[in-house]
Parts: structure tokens; C-alpha cells; sequence
């Protein structure tokens, strides 16, 4: 089975956070500059702060922490901000949950798969081809052409799982 799994979800502790978020800026720096797209400092501080927690987040909260830093910052300015870095393959929106999360693999253009604890809200985004494969041979099948896939899967993870079953 031909599947990449990037996850989200930080467990190991020899984590450093601050480099995460710090290859993250620099691979989007790169690729916008590659790609000639404008990075603007709020698209920037936008993309820091999804990073920042490695769990999805709202529009509304990107746009506290914004105000709380600037006083100024308005709705339309972070969606903008967010329909930029989604447009970039920077950051995926994850519908069920309203929310955003930044993309791991930025430079692959790849179909969204996701795993979304309804207890933690971590995130597992898969890149797995052969489900990409069978929705698109699904649909043809169905005389559909897809623009774009995006399957959110809701459960539970391993540790709040066992944290339910413990308890």
C-alpha cells in the first residue's frame, strides 16, 4: 500500500516546537519566492499562528491574537490571509471543524485526508494515493469530474481511547 502519513500530533518529546514552526515559515518563504507569491508579514504571522499549537484553528481565534497584538486587525484581512496560504497549499481547511491546519508537504500538491479526534482535536493527515485513486475512479465511474478531495474521518485517537477505556 503506497501511503505517506504525516502527523500532526506531537507526542515525542524530543520535539523542539520553536524549529517546527521555524521550518515551516522557511519552507513557505522558499516556496512562495519559487512560486512568485507575495508573502506578505500578515500572511506570515497568519501561517505562524496556525502552526503555533499543531491542533486546527479557527478564523475567529487567529483573529484575537491579531487584534490582541495589533488592535487593528479585522475578519476579512485574516481570511484573505488564510485564502492565501490554502490557495498556496500552505494550510488546509478542515470544514467539519471550521478550522485551519497547516500542510506538512507543501511542495506536493495532494488530495486532503484527515484523521480528527473529537476528544483531542489532533490531526493525522494522510497522503495516502490509492484512496486519492479510488474516489477519482469513483467518480469517473459516476461520470463526475472532482475538483477537489477532501475526506475528514472523525473518531477517536489511540490516547483518548484508552484514557476513555482506563477511566
Amino acid at each position: 500500500m503506497a501511503m505517506n502519513t504525516l502527523e500532526h500530533r506531537i507526542e515525542d518529546t524530543a520535539h523542539d516546537h520553536n524549529d517546527c514552526v521555524a521550518d515551516a515559515l522557511a519552507t513557505a518563504e522558499r516556496l512562495c519566492d519559487e512560486r512568485s507569491l507575495r508573502f506578505t508579514s500578515v500572511r506570515r504571522r497568519v501561517l505562524e499562528l496556525v502552526w503555533d499549537s499543531h491542533k486546527p484553528i479557527g478564523a475567529y481565534d487567529i483573529l484575537e491574537v491579531l487584534n490582541k497584538e495589533t488592535g487593528s486587525a479585522a475578519p476579512p484581512k485574516v481570511y484573505r490571509a488564510l485564502d492565501f496560504l490554502i490557495d498556496a497549499g500552505l494550510v488546509h481547511r478542515l470544514d467539519s471543524l471550521n478550522a485551519f491546519i497547516g500542510c506538512p508537504d507543501p511542495a506536493q500538491r495532494h488530495a486532503g485526508q484527515f484523521l480528527i479526534c473529537l476528544e483531542c482535536r489532533s490531526v493525522t493527515e494522510l497522503c495516502d494515493v490509492e484512496i486519492e485513486n479510488l474516489v477519482t475512479q469513483t467518480a469517473d465511474r459516476h461520470d463526475f469530474s472532482a475538483s477537489r478531495q477532501m475526506l475528514e474521518v472523525e473518531g477517536l485517537c489511540k490516547s483518548c481511547r484508552t484514557a476513555a477505556q482506563s477511566a
